[in-house]
């Protein structure tokens, strides 16, 4: 006999996700923001020229708690959508755009690559858009609680493209203190 579930049974289902999603959302940026040196206070990062959209560092620290709030709720939307058409497909793109989204940090500030860091972002556009579209398909609140995420990463997207052009040369120099030198050898 198939029934279908209560409200009362559909809400604690969802709760029990976003007791798990939240958390997990939240962990995984917190270990990779702990192992890659980022933001301000990386001497790499303080040498760039900033753009004139740079935003403040503190704003990063406000806004991305509530992106990964609202991206963990989004997810416990869907993981709780037992039997939905494109459920699966759905939590796949979700993980497939959250690990673009974690490997962006490692790559811009800690392999210190912007141009690799542009790649990463764009990349992160379209798989947010394809989650965005499959998230739809199964809970549209949960898609649109993703849409303050895509507007930010796609700031980002500008954001990270003109550092490229504003620092075209400092793609790929590791420095420790932010100075470099150059040793020529001649004949």
């Amino acid at each position: 006999m198939s029934t279908l579930a209560s409200k009362a049974q559909l809400r604690a289902s969802f709760i029990r996700w976003a007791l798990f999603a939240v958390p997990a959302v939240f962990l995984l940026a917190f270990l990779t923001q702990q192992f890659t040196p980022g933001g301000p206070g990386n001497p790499w990062y303080a040498a760039l020229e900033k753009p004139a959209i740079n935003p403040p560092a503190y704003l990063f620290g406000i806004v991305w708690p509530i992106l990964y709030l609202l991206m963990g709720l989004a997810l416990a939307l869907v993981l709780s959508a037992w039997g939905a058409r494109g459920r699966t497909a759905a939590i796949v793109a979700f993980a497939v755009q959250f690990v673009l989204n974690l490997a962006w940090t490692p790559v811009y500030f800690g392999l210190q690559r912007i141009d690799y860091g542009l790649a990463t972002i764009i990349a992160l556009d379209v798989a947010l858009l394809v989650t965005i579209v499959l998230f739809w398909k199964v809970r549209k609140l949960a898609a649109v609680l993703l849409l303050p995420y895509l507007a930010w990463v796609l700031f980002a997207t500008v954001l990270n493209y003109q550092f490229l052009q504003l620092n075209p040369e400092a793609s790929g120099i590791s420095r420790d203190d932010g100075a470099a030198q150059v040793i020529e050898f001649g004949e």
